[in-house]
């Protein structure tokens, strides 16, 4: 089962069957909750980046790897993880904006020591979400 979560307004791209009933959104027959900040971040690899070491075998690991429990311990990052062949990471972030996502990201260990950098930052509506801790499901 999956929840559909994020913004419609009549006039916009999803139609004119879109509509708002009692504070939460429609679209057709699907009930969609007030929107909420997520963002889509796409790291990728900086020009500190040793290309020959595995990402846990490079330098400041350990460092890294905590600052970014702690982004989802803080509930700051919901998803997130290296794509494909691991040149580029995406972060499913929950942030007022794009200056809290780059302000709180350049305290990565690894943005200072330039092993990663921001590559893109969009908003998603996350419509469908199926986490069982997922409060709306």
């Amino acid at each position: 089962m999956f929840h559909r979560i994020g913004p419609v307004a009549a006039s916009g791209p999803f139609g004119p069957d879109a509509k708002e009933d009692g504070g939460a959104l429609n679209v057709g027959n699907g009930q969609y909750a007030p929107a909420m900040a997520n963002f889509a971040v796409r790291l990728v690899h900086g020009p500190g980046w040793d290309a020959s070491r595995q990402i846990r075998d490079q330098a400041g690991w350990d460092e890294h790897a905590a600052f970014m429990d702690g982004l989802v311990n803080d509930g700051f990052i919901i998803l997130g993880g290296p794509l494909g062949d691991g040149e580029q990471t995406l972060h499913v972030v929950d942030a007022a904006d794009e200056n809290e996502i780059t302000t709180r990201l350049a305290e990565d260990p690894w943005a200072s020591a330039r092993l990663l950098r921001i590559g893109t930052i969009e908003r998603w509506a996350l419509w469908l979400d199926s986490r069982s801790g997922n409060p709306e499901r």
